[in-house]
């Protein structure tokens, strides 16, 4: 029983002497049940709506303001053409499109049979079949609002979910799983790589070496990014071969997005390494900023839109939100470069940010 007291003391003693390490105990719960609470949505919030309306009347004008009033759609687009909706489904600017027949106001003056598309984005199918089932009532409760009376008038919806038509699940989880064990295998381990060159005292010798800061990181982290591109061409070949997802886009593109996450990934874990003194603290910090943002606030399992203002806009600074979209726009809806070049700039800047602040913090400690 002595020797189990001694023990405990001495635990208890290191937790309590690494600071670093106890907050991040008592912090770690804490943040998983705020970002766990408010990320958990299945509400249908905030939906980004195209109007399609060749022939604008009071009629079309009539159901156009049901949905604008609904405060559950938000019209971004109203145009002329069905072809104008395309760049916007494939950029997810619109995620619904409500497109009118020419003859639809006329049809319905008359009480006969009037027409309309609606086009959703079934990239996440379980939110395309949501907005489907509030689409069709707010058409249906439009329906029996005309006079003369409703029996009469038939609104025939034309449905038609882009990207998935088979709403199969692995189209929408499969690329978010790539931007997931990516940033395991970059952030985490190469934090955890190089706060072990300290503990075993090997980080004396590049002290002492000729090499510079920056050669030090390129020394380190080549080798994890040659083991991401191979897991994530492994993880390409899979998602065809086993799960059936497509790849309609450019798979040049789609690799150079991907060597373009996983230096963003490993900066990061450079900069984590370089900011601690332990295995355990890096391991612990590098899960909690890396880990559950991109399981929670990348748009990987739970969508953006439902979630409230400030964790929109926390999302912004997670690279794990721009990858997932690149992934999901490539290899579901074609996308090229030209529909894609903010996020591809967005992580561009991150990637120049880490490395810029990794070195910096790299070469203080080789200055200490």
């Amino acid at each position: 029983m002595s020797a189990l007291r001694g023990l405990l003391v001495k635990e208890t003693f290191h937790i309590l002497r690494d600071r670093r390490t106890l907050l991040v105990l008592l912090a770690l719960p804490v943040v998983q049940v705020v970002l766990f609470g408010y990320a958990i949505r299945t509400d249908v919030n905030s939906v980004r709506l195209a109007i399609v309306d060749p022939s604008p009347d009071a009629v079309t004008m009539n159901l156009r303001n049901r949905f604008a009033g609904t405060g559950v759609f938000e019209v971004v687009a109203d145009v002329r053409r069905l072809a104008d909706v395309e760049p916007l489904f494939q950029t997810g600017a619109a995620q619904v499109a409500l497109v009118f027949d020419e003859t639809f106001a006329e049809d319905v003056r008359r009480g006969g049979t009037a027409h309309l598309q609606v086009i959703t984005d079934a990239t996440d199918p379980n939110s395309g079949g949501l907005l489907q089932a509030y689409t069709q009532a707010l058409i249906d409760d439009y329906r029996r609002s005309l006079t003369p009376p409703a029996s009469r008038i038939v609104i025939v919806p034309q449905v038609q979910m882009r990207f998935n038509p088979t709403r199969a699940s692995s189209n929408l989880f499969v690329p978010g799983l790539m931007a997931f064990v990516l940033t395991i295998v970059s952030a985490l381990m190469t934090a955890i790589s190089l706060t072990r060159e300290k503990e075993t005292g090997t980080m004396e010798a590049l002290l002492v070496s000729p090499l510079r800061p920056w050669e030090i990181i390129v020394g380190k982290v080549t080798p994890y990014l040659v083991i991401g591109f191979v897991g994530a061409l492994g993880i390409l070949v899979e998602a065809r071969l086993v799960f059936g997802v497509p790849t309609r886009g450019s798979v040049m593109l789609l690799l150079a997005e991907v060597l373009l996450y996983i230096l963003v990934s490993l900066s990061f874990g450079v900069l984590v390494s370089a900011r601690t003194s332990s295995q355990r603290v890096a391991m612990m910090a590098a899960m909690l900023t890396t880990m559950l943002p991109n399981i929670l606030l990348s748009g990987f399992i739970f969508p953006l839109e439902s979630m409230p203002q400030p964790l929109q806009i926390m999302s912004n600074i997670v690279a794990g939100r721009w990858f997932v979209t690149i992934l999901r726009s490539i290899m579901l809806k074609g996308a090229g470069i030209e529909l894609l070049w903010r996020e591809t700039l967005i992580l561009g800047v991150m990637a120049a940010v880490l490395l810029v602040a990794s070195t910096r913090s790299l070469r203080e400690r080789l200055d200490l």
